[in-house]
């Protein structure tokens, strides 16, 4: 799947009008079982990687550019 493999390599998806976001951390990539962050109008949680691909398939997040953290995590 594309878009896992974009998550792993730190690539942020999510909607800047939203304020919604999707991404695995940099110090999360290769992990054998990796946490993902999901932001939502400046709130944090940690979710696994089904989550977060569920998230970005259900809510339509698009690869974006994060406004701390720029275009990947890492």
């Amino acid at each position: 799947m594309v878009i896992e493999a974009e998550l792993k390599r730190g690539l942020i998806f999510g909607d800047s009008e939203t304020m919604e976001y999707v991404y695995m951390p940099g110090s999360e990539i290769g992990v054998t079982n990796p946490i993902c962050v999901y932001e939502n109008v400046g709130s944090r949680e940690d979710v696994t990687v089904k989550e977060a691909l569920r998230l970005i398939r259900v809510r339509s997040l698009r690869r974006v550019r994060h406004p701390l953290l720029g275009e990947s995590s890492c």
